[in-house]
């Protein structure tokens, strides 16, 4: 936050998201990083991380089976190879923006810059919360053999001129010998920066107007209640702290219940005398040192030994169903259906209908996330495009984008049953089932159909008589 003050003061320009949203996307991350500050040793209340568990699983469903196409073009090609070979980072990407409610990745010559909030201040957007206007903040840190650590600390501004359609970018850097310090102005060529420009104003090849920004940004689907007016998504959590404390707490108490649940045995001096002996002896204090944790001793006072034996019964099955009745409230807010987050399995079967039913709100809520998730790669492919140009990249062509993601009620019974149908009614060739259910290639598939009917053809050795 220090460094996004000072970049304000720089380009004297002021944000646009309140110090509540700020305050909230901290609060939040510190929840996904399994750090809530209801945490408390006093009243042993623990975290079961069910804050990551909602993102890892939007995130997880969101990319499930995710394909970026690009083609059209040796430009596309390129353009190709720059998104393949961050396919893998998809799914960690949304999980983080999940937790923040936003990212933004954006080309940086070399490579793709993945941001959350605390790395950039937006300061102007339109009317549509479109952001027109951002400030980034990058660092890193040089230590010499006898001098001391340098930190360096790059501001980039990117804007839209709002009269000349104009896109600037104006970059300023910083040393300092000191951590969490900005320091001093020094030039860009005395920095890994080298070669940027201090300020640009771009356009495109043919001279016109940049179509949107220079990178993608990601934003939850939710509507902002926490700030109206700012173009920050909502992380996907922050309307059910509650519950995530509940749940938490919950979940504590029951640990606590079950770590004190172990069997008790109350039982008289007595009956740990050999026998024929009498009390006194100093072999009882013996055999009582030995005891088992769970046999407590106490001194009988009547004629008869005293012998007793606690086993405490748990509350695990109504516990189950307040932590199911939490977790339903939890998961249908967030944005899933009601019952898909529970402890225990459900029971019975269900047709692939009522499967579609239940799972209708969860569905919704993951291509409205995937929606996002393809504004935000539009705008990195679009920023890479451009830069692909201004740098001489690749050969200038155009580009289509095509995206294809999987089917979150995939069963693959189903729709094992329903290619043999295919085969059946002669709508596919059978070798293409045995290479998508059997794992056969195509060559092994027909060889196997060829012998089989080459079998079935072949003439008797002996004729009916």
């Amino acid at each position: 936050m220090k460094f996004q003050n000072e970049a304000l003061e720089e380009f004297d320009v002021k944000p646009v998201t309140s110090q509540e949203m700020d305050i909230a996307i901290n609060q939040c991350m510190n929840v996904y990083q399994n750090r809530p500050h209801w945490l408390s040793t006093k009243n042993d209340v623990r975290t079961i991380g069910f804050g990551k568990a909602l993102c890892e699983e939007t995130a997880r469903l969101a990319t499930l089976a995710i394909h970026v196409t690009i083609d059209g073009s040796p430009r596309a090609e390129w353009l190709q190879q720059q998104i393949d070979k961050r396919y893998f980072k998809f799914r960690e990407w949304l999980e983080y923006g999940c937790a923040a409610g936003t990212f933004i990745l954006k080309p940086n010559g070399k490579g793709i810059d993945f941001l959350l909030p605390n790395s950039f201040q937006i300061v102007d957007a339109d009317d549509d919360g479109n952001v027109t206007g951002v400030i980034f903040a990058d660092q890193y840190t040089e230590s010499g053999i006898l001098s001391k650590q340098k930190y360096y600390t790059k501001f980039e501004y990117h804007r839209f001129i709002e009269n000349t359609g104009e896109y600037l970018i104006s970059n300023r850097t910083y040393m300092s010998t000191s951590e969490g310090e900005k320091g001093r102005a020094v030039p860009i060529e005395d920095t890994k920066w080298a070669g940027l420009e201090s300020d640009v104003s771009l356009m495109t090849a043919e001279g016109k107007s940049l179509d949107r920004m220079l990178f993608g940004i990601f934003r939850t689907p939710q509507a902002n209640n926490l700030d109206i007016n700012s173009p920050l998504g909502l992380p996907i959590f922050q309307n059910v702290l509650e519950e995530l404390k509940s749940l938490d707490t919950a979940y504590s108490r029951n640990s606590e219940e079950i770590k004190e649940s172990r069997r008790m045995v109350l039982a008289d001096d007595r009956l740990f005398l050999p026998s024929g002996e009498k009390l006194g002896r100093k072999g009882l204090w013996e055999s009582i040192k030995g005891l088992p944790h769970f046999i407590k001793n106490v001194f009988g006072q009547g004629e008869k030994e005293f012998y007793q034996e606690i086993n405490p019964q748990l509350n695990t099955e109504i516990r189950i169903k307040g932590f199911n009745n939490e977790l339903s409230i939890l998961g249908y807010k967030v944005g899933f259906s009601s019952g898909y987050f529970v402890l225990d399995q459900k029971t019975g079967m269900v047709t692939a209908t009522q499967v579609e039913s239940d799972d209708r709100r969860t569905i919704q809520f993951i291509k409205d996330v995937r929606d996002k998730l393809e504004d935000c790669m539009d705008g990195l492919i679009y920023a890479l495009n451009v830069f692909a140009d201004l740098y001489g990249l690749a050969p200038a062509g155009t580009y289509e984008t095509t995206y294809d993601f999987g089917d979150i009620t995939y069963n693959r019974e189903e729709d094992r049953a329903r290619w043999w149908q295919y085969v059946v009614q002669g709508k596919v060739p059978a070798w293409l089932y045995y290479q998508k259910f059997e794992g056969m290639s195509e060559e092994e598939a027909k060889a196997m159909i060829a012998e089989a009917k080459a079998d079935q053809e072949a003439p008797e050795l002996f004729g009916e008589e």
